[in-house]
Parts: structure tokens; sequence; C-alpha cells
């Protein structure tokens, strides 16, 4: 999974379970991959009122582009929740790029029907994208933009009092056509690895997962789709979880994952997290 779904993933897991009353979540973790690919982020949720959540991430990891170099690529995400019982709405702004390269503001927004055992939620993003490419003795180097609007739907049902279903889908619809042979420079301009700028230029994703309790612990399996909106190349990729107190108001969580890729190949990849929680 993409380094910024699952910053997202992440708060949304924790939002509604462990903020059910006037509280906060803090985390922090570390995640590397078989490409040498590495990223660090924090995150955090924090309960306004019994209803109203206000949520941020911040992640940094590196990769290798494909002249060689290291580039380092930020992410940053923003965003506020309400429940009105039970409908509920989100809204959000986030960062992700690297302004030397590629990078894109995105705007995103969700309405919510939920109660204990059932949720659905229908999702709009806007994505506002920037590209510099560089100057070379035959080209000048310019500065071009692109937008993208993406439609989904996410839903997420208990099977029992321990177990629980969850799908979501997104498709994307961009301004212009990247597959176009004049485009193919964005290949060689990005990176060709599992946390590189061009796994977020997608066409679409698909998302299930597993979650099951385990008296306070929890296991959580993830299988995942995407397709490439440059490449046409396809990825699957599937990670357990695994989420364990490590006292009354601590948790870790380990995941394993796997990519199978069009573009990249097979890459496995290990993240630990840490978080912690509190009352405002």
């Amino acid at each position: 999974m993409c380094l910024h779904k699952q910053a997202t993933f992440i708060l949304l897991l924790l939002g509604c379970d462990a903020l059910a009353g006037e509280g906060y979540v803090l985390g922090g973790g570390v995640e590397s991959d078989t490409q040498d690919g590495l990223a660090v982020s924090v995150l955090g949720e924090f309960a306004l009122s019994e209803q109203t959540w206000l949520s941020a991430a911040l992640a940094r990891n590196s990769a290798e582009s494909a002249f060689g170099q290291d580039l380092d690529t930020w992410f940053a995400d923003v965003g506020i929740d309400h429940w009105w019982k039970p409908v509920g709405m989100r809204a959000g702004v986030v960062y992700w790029g690297d302004n030397d390269t590629i990078d894109s503001t995105d705007f995103r927004g969700s309405l919510y029907w939920r109660d204990d055992k059932f949720s659905i939620a229908a999702d709009y993003e806007y994505r506002d994208f920037s590209v510099l490419f560089p100057a070379t003795e035959q080209f000048p180097g310019r500065k071009v933009g692109f937008t993208a609007d993406g439609i989904g739907l996410s839903t997420r049902f208990e099977v029992s009092d321990s177990v629980s279903l969850g799908l979501s889908g997104i498709d994307y619809d961009y301004d212009v056509n990247l597959r176009l042979d004049s485009n193919r420079v964005l290949l060689q301009l990005l990176s060709f690895s599992r946390l590189s700028l061009i796994n977020t230029l997608v066409d679409y994703r698909a998302t299930a997962s597993l979650s099951v309790d385990v008296g306070k612990r929890n296991w959580q399996f993830d299988a995942s789709t995407w397709k490439g909106e440059v490449d046409g190349g396809r990825t699957k990729s599937a990670t357990i979880r695994y989420l364990s107190p490590m006292g009354d108001k601590t948790d870790v969580e380990f995941a394993l994952g796997v990519d199978d890729s069009d573009l990249y190949g097979d890459v496995t990849f290990f993240s630990v997290f840490v978080f912690f929680y509190g009352l405002n």
C-alpha cells in the first residue's frame, strides 16, 4: 500500500473506535522495503468534541530516481470529521510530492452514514498536480500542471463482535492523457519503486480488508490493487497487520506485506508503528 494511503487508513481506523469520547491518539512509525525505500511517519487525531475530530499526518520517504539520485518526498494531511449521528462528513487537504520534480495538492471530502454495525461513505477527491521537467541540452525545461477528479465508495460492516469487513474503491479522471507518447518522459523523470511518486498517479484503486479481534489484540488482512495512469501497469498488494497493547495507553502495530507490480516488480515491506492514547 502506498505510504499516503497507509497514513490516511490508520487515521480512519483509529478515529471511530479509539475516540468514542473526547480524547486523542498520537502515533509514529517507520517503514522499509526490499528496494531500499524508507519512510518515517507521525500522525495524530484529536477529539474537539464528542462528535468532532481533527486529524493530521506528516511523512517523509526516500526512493531512488531513474537517474540514480535519491528523491525525498513529503506527505502532509490535515482533516476534520463531524458526526451528526448517523450522518457525518469528512473534509481534508493533502500535500504529496517533491516540489523539484512533481507534487500535488489534494482536496478531499466524504459524506458517510454509520452506526455500531455498518458504515458507508461516498468519497470525492480533487487533485492539482505540478510537474517540473528539468532542462537538458536539447530541452529548456518547463513546468506544467494538470488535475484529476476522483470518485469513490467505501463501506465497513461488523460480521460479529470480533470480525469486520471493509471494502473501498476510487476511480480517477484526468484532464490530460498521461499515456500519450509525449508524456512518457514522466516515466524517465520518476523513480520505479514502491515508495516513488509514480504510485500516486493511479487510474483506480480498490481495497478489501478483514479485521479480527482476539482479546485486546487485532489482526488485519488487506488486499489492494491499482492501475497506473502513466504506464498502465497493475499492482497487487497484500498486507498483514498485528496490533497489540504495550500498556494501558499504548499500542504497537507490526505490518508485513508484499507488492506484485508490473512496473517495479516484487517487493516485500515491513513497518512498525506505536500509538499513544489519552483524554483531553
